[in-house]
């Protein structure tokens, strides 16, 4: 079999992240080794069997590329009656949330370190979760790049899937452009409904803590575009 004809069959998927290499500091390597074996999950487990993980059926918040995890790790200990799932690429991020989850005795949030478009496909059953989150991805600005955005229609169809008849997908940018394009996406979007009225972004929900870079950015006249679409069907 050719190259060609391999790539054909098998085509490479455009990643939506790139891999930044960089050292753990010593918290969150701690995280890292002590924290991953009691709140890590992992695609190899396969699907996930939320009330085995959790201990209980309660609703369910996933949240795709959480960074740091300092917004995610806030909402889960604010609201201990919903469960977290978070999925992160980067090892510090993660390393740094169990960290924090760890000192602050966080036990409804459990984290996978891989690329959140596996895990979705792989181990989150569908229909299982109340809202998914989409906070600050990467906005890939230049043109040539934008084909690298999470949101497509093809993958918004597949977010689809995993949200309860009623679950929200909310999704929040500060770069205009991509607000755009999210909304003109998400309007087309069969089986959605923006919850703000269509054409509308919608005010930032209080469960959505402000970051320190959205605070500076907001001290700067920076702007930032909240979605917030419901699963109808």
């Amino acid at each position: 079999m050719s190259d060609q004809q391999r790539n054909v069959e098998h085509p490479r998927r455009i990643r939506s992240f790139v891999l930044r290499a960089g050292r753990m500091t010593a918290g969150q390597q701690k995280g890292w080794d002590d924290g991953l074996p009691r709140f890590g999950l992992t695609r190899e487990q396969g699907t996930l069997d939320p009330e085995a993980v959790f201990g209980r059926d309660a609703p369910r918040v996933l949240e795709i590329g959480f960074g740091m995890g300092t917004s995610l790790r806030d909402m889960a200990k604010s609201d201990p009656t919903r469960d977290f799932i978070g999925i992160e690429v980067h090892r510090p991020g993660v390393g740094s949330l169990l960290n924090d989850v760890m000192k602050e005795e966080i036990e409804n949030l459990r984290v996978y370190c891989d690329d959140a478009v596996e895990v979705l496909k792989q181990c989150i059953p569908d229909g299982s979760l109340a809202r998914l989150q989409l906070f600050f991805p990467d906005p890939w600005h230049k043109k040539r790049h934008h084909k690298r955005r999470l949101v497509q229609p093809e993958f918004v169809q597949q977010l689809r899937q995993k949200l309860a008849v009623g679950g929200e997908f909310h999704m929040a940018t500060d770069w205009e452009h991509y607000a755009e394009q999210m909304l003109e996406v998400m309007e087309a979007a069969e089986g959605y409904r923006n919850t703000a009225g269509p054409g509308q972004y919608t005010p930032r929900p209080d469960y959505r803590p402000l970051t320190k870079f959205e605070k500076r950015g907001e001290r700067l006249g920076h702007g930032v575009w909240d979605l917030v679409f419901e699963r109808t069907d």
